[in-house]
């Protein structure tokens, strides 16, 4: 019995990471007025950010054509893998999963299960390293189900918008439930759990929400793992990587990963966050 890993690039597995667990990854559409692009293929995050604020028409997301997985998982089989773990996106967030589950309905050779991470960005791409890791130790299919079920309910991502108005240009938040003046002073907090993306306190300064930050992961230790996500701003990262080392084990290489357009369209550069898995 061979198991193998499957995400959506809005997953966000650190590309060495995929590579040295032999994680495929899927990528999901970037479009941006009539040009679409492969996240991470056609367009490279760092252009896109760069690009985001300039961009004349709003950029939008859609989910890989059911063919593309199903081509990725045939390739799978044709390695050897009997079985496949398909961790997708949030089901509430996307209909990623829905496009996966269709193209997996013509895969000859092994069985396809479909995991819902409830989850985004890094959020998702710990539980798929999770995954990889039990089945590289020889787990069983329900094995590793079992282990991402114990671990899902225990994920959390906290981040900082440096705006508000990349989600108002999406439709995601409007001028009037936060009124004008606010919207462009505040520095909003969001958690995303289960699913659900919501914010939780609004900070005035980006100087004053990266420490408020910190103190909501720790609130939620000890950490079994945790990883540093950000769009566009190196700057921001690093000021929250140095707030928070404290945080990451002293004896591991800290997981940076910069945000997938498809979640960083709505957020905006800027945005920077934490996600952990609790113990």
């Amino acid at each position: 019995m061979t198991i193998r890993i499957l995400v959506d690039s809005t997953c966000d597995v650190p590309p060495d990471v995929a590579e040295r667990m032999g994680i495929i990854v899927v990528p999901v559409y970037i479009n941006v007025g009539d040009n679409s692009y492969l996240d991470g293929v056609d367009l490279t995050r760092q252009e896109f950010y760069e690009n985001l604020p300039g961009y004349d028409t709003f950029p939008t997301t859609a989910a890989p054509a059911p063919a593309a997985f199903t081509a990725a998982y045939q390739a799978l089989v044709d390695e050897g893998a009997t079985e496949i773990v398909s961790l997708h996106i949030a089901t509430k967030l996307s209909n990623t999963l829905n496009a996966a589950r269709l193209g997996a309905e013509d895969v000859e050779g092994a069985r396809v299960t479909m995991w819902d991470t409830q989850q985004l960005a890094l959020g998702s791409g710990l539980q798929a390293i999770v995954a990889a890791e039990a089945a590289a130790d020889g787990r069983s299919m329900p094995e590793i189900l079992a282990l991402l079920e114990e671990k899902r309910e225990k994920i959390r991502i906290f981040a900082m918008l440096d705006t508000l108005e990349f989600l108002r240009r999406s439709g995601r938040v409007s001028w009037t439930e936060f009124g004008l003046g606010t919207l462009l002073r505040v520095k909003p907090i969001v958690q995303v759990y289960e699913g659900e993306v919501s914010m939780i306190e609004k900070v005035r300064t980006s100087r004053r929400a990266i420490p408020r930050l910190v103190e909501l992961v720790e609130s939620y230790g000890p950490l079994d793992r945790i990883a540093l996500q950000y769009a566009g701003s190196v700057d921001a990262a690093e000021r929250l990587r140095q707030e928070a080392k404290d945080l990451f084990p002293p004896d591991e290489e800290i997981t940076i990963m910069e945000l997938t357009p498809a979640i960083g369209s709505h957020a905006g550069p800027g945005v920077v966050g934490l996600g952990f898995i609790a113990k």
